[in-house]
């Protein structure tokens, strides 16, 4: 298992734990659009590291990035194997390929 696979279990342990008790869980109770809005301030926050080249801020802020992200897909019911699975089905395939073959929407 990697630390990312380790991260989703305990997130997932947190969604019926007490919001006192935990950070996740507090951000789980309030909802997939809280869990949602928190993602996109830490990817902004990761966003502004990398545009300064500071590398250990943008570690750091990575890493929350990552943390979010995951919070956001329990919220939603979203399988980190799921996402894995997505992008094992477009390795080996061409961004701009893969891109023109979505649905149009």
């Amino acid at each position: 298992m990697s630390i990312l696979h380790d991260l989703a279990a305990t997130i997932e342990a947190r969604k019926n734990a007490d919001p006192d008790s935990s950070w996740t869980a507090k951000l789980l109770a309030k909802g997939p659009e809280k869990c949602a809005e928190k993602f996109g301030e830490e990817a902004v926050e990761a966003i502004i590291e990398a545009v300064k080249d500071n590398k250990a801020a943008l570690t750091a802020e990575a890493a929350d990035v990552l943390y979010h992200l995951l919070v956001m897909l329990a919220a939603r019911d979203v399988a980190l194997d799921d996402v894995l699975a997505e992008l094992e089905r477009r390795q080996g395939t061409s961004g701009i390929a893969e891109k023109s073959a979505r649905p149009k929407g």
